[in-house]
């Protein structure tokens, strides 16, 4: 049992915050005679997030953090949904006014949607009007089309000035840190925080800001934030800082970390060198995980898919061998939308990635770090319960009845959770299915039930059947649901999945689920490694704690609590 003698850490991830009463140039759509902000749902139904709900979420989290009396906040990278210049401003006000009225501090991190390169880029939106009917609403003056809203505050800044609205809270030193550096030295200026990086043919040269700190908030305490957006330079001529002159960061993550800022590996071995000297707890963040979240079943996604975005940000061995050397022991990470616990390293060097889920995707939550000079222990937070805001979904209902479709099943959930639930499937027909599954697979199985598909493999499954008749009539599609959603949430998605279908598919994995070697396009072969994978993900779930405690002396093991 850890003696906890150092302040509670909440760790939120990915809050994606959308101003829902943002001025973007148009009037919004009137619902209870209220205006309204309002992201479509048909682009929402394409996002592995959600958009209008990320207020009310973000808000009932901070709710939570007062009420736990937690004076310390980890913002890990995504707090915005986009950037956005008007959405960046909001989100600092609402920081402000809990850090003045409550004593909160808050330490950001850059994600991928918070800030793109040295110049920044454009983002172009669709938003609803009056009885539902959409508008495109752009930063980037070119574009032409009638109806389109022009306004620069949808404008997604770069480095530096993507991080001046957020310099408060953690970025800048500020004057109550009792220790805060960078990996270039004590100051934060940033013109003293810059790094080369270059085109993969060496013409193409930037000197770009790294925004890593670390900070001891408390004596004691280390929080290691490290800055793992890399936009690396590509080959071309390109206008001097345009968005198409580099790589999105969204796929680097690590991977390319160590390619473009190796510096950054050897800040973390001084800083970890003296943190044992000093006798201080240090914990490691960043926006990217550090260790594959899906504890290897991401080999599976990338037989049945191919380089899908799950396959393309998974960490390779290299970046865990480079930090067990290094000597991080615990790191924590977001960009996923994904729960779990992954560990690497061997013996008394050891690696645990602990992924902290999104707030706008199931399962929605946060973690809040109990950390001790020997150890941490580390709770989940879950906001499955939090009400659907009505006039939201009404807002959806007349964007669906203008286009002639049926209401999604998620507009009546009973609660937030329900709601991810149904925006999750609602997320495989309109983009898993489309862009990422092969079209014969989902025109094979996905209007077929379980036994359908047994049948396909040759099997009629009366070798399985000891009380499980009826979960074979099950419709293949809440067998896929529940395959996404056991691989977001592990453990976290067991209390939504009803227990005969449980003991169906471990049945099912055991059976005929396969390892993702020599995978020859058939159906047989695909459903066999889905179904494997679908092993795995159980395997994950049902060995995933709510709780974990970790050990950071020579052993570091990790046992439940």
């Amino acid at each position: 049992m850890l003696t906890h003698m150092l302040p509670s850490v909440a760790v939120i991830a990915d809050a994606h915050f959308h101003d829902t009463s943002a001025d973007f140039g148009f009037p919004g759509i009137e619902i209870d005679g209220e205006r309204i902000t309002m992201r479509s749902w048909s682009e929402t139904r394409e996002s592995t997030r959600v958009f209008n709900e990320s207020a009310d979420a973000l808000h009932a989290a901070l709710e939570e953090v007062r009420q736990r009396g937690i004076r310390h906040v980890v913002l890990l990278g995504d707090y915005t949904d986009d950037g956005q210049r008007v959405t960046t401003e909001t989100l600092k006000g609402i920081l402000e006014r809990h850090r003045d009225t409550h004593g909160t501090a808050f330490y950001a991190l850059p994600g991928n949607h918070d800030i793109f390169g040295p110049c920044g880029r454009n983002h172009t939106k669709e938003f609803l009007t009056e009885n539902g009917k959409g508008v495109l609403v752009s930063s980037d003056a070119r574009r032409t089309e009638e109806g389109v809203v022009i306004t620069d505050r949808m404008y997604c800044e770069g480095y530096p000035a993507g991080l001046d609205p957020m310099g408060a809270f953690g970025y800048f030193r500020q004057p109550d840190y009792l220790h805060w550096e960078t990996p270039f030295g004590a100051s934060d200026a940033p013109e003293d925080r810059l790094y080369d990086v270059r085109s993969p043919d060496g013409r193409n040269v930037y000197r770009l800001m790294d925004a890593s700190y670390l900070v001891e908030p408390e004596e004691g305490l280390w929080l290691l934030m490290i800055d793992a957006n890399i936009f690396e330079p590509l080959d071309g001529v390109f206008q001097r800082g345009e968005e198409a002159a580099f790589t999105d960061s969204t796929s680097g993550g690590w991977n390319a970390l160590l390619r473009c800022k190796p510096f950054i590996i050897d800040w973390i071995a001084d800083v970890r060198h003296r943190a044992e000297l000093l006798g201080k707890t240090l914990l490691g963040f960043s926006h990217y995980p550090v260790l594959d979240p899906f504890d290897g079943a991401s080999r599976a996604e990338g037989a049945l898919f191919g380089e899908t975005n799950v396959v393309r940000r998974t960490p390779r061995k290299a970046v865990e061998d480079a930090l067990v050397r290094a000597g991080l022991t615990v790191h924590f990470s977001g960009h996923l939308h994904v729960e779990g616990v992954t560990q690497g390293g061997e013996g008394d060097r050891s690696l645990t990635n602990i992924a902290v889920p999104s707030l706008v995707a199931f399962p929605p939550g946060f973690k809040v770090i109990h950390p001790a000079r020997q150890g941490i222990s580390v709770e989940t937070v879950e906001m499955t319960a939090l009400p659907v805001n009505d006039r939201i979904c009404q807002g959806y209902a007349q964007e669906t009845v203008l286009a002639g479709e049926e209401d999604d099943p998620s507009f009546a959930a009973g609660d937030y959770g329900g709601f991810l639930l149904g925006h999750k499937r609602a997320l495989i027909r309109h983009r898993y299915f489309s862009k990422e599954w092969p079209a014969e697979i989902v025109a094979a199985i996905s209007d077929k039930t379980a036994q359908e598909v047994l049948l396909l493999l040759g099997q009629d499954g009366h070798e399985l059947s000891d009380g499980l008749a009826l979960s074979f009539e099950l419709p293949m599609f809440e067998l896929i649901a529940d395959w996404y959603c056991l691989r977001q949430a592990a453990g976290l998605a067991l209390p939504h999945i009803p227990h005969e279908r449980l003991c169906l598919y471990r049945k099912l994995a055991q059976r005929f689920g396969r390892a993702p070697d020599r995978h020859d396009g058939s159906v047989r072969s695909f459903i066999e490694i889905f179904l494997g994978a679908l092993g795995l993900f159980l395997e994950r779930a049902e060995g995933s704690p709510r709780d974990i405690t970790l050990r950071l002396a020579s052993q570091r093991e990790r046992v439940a609590v």
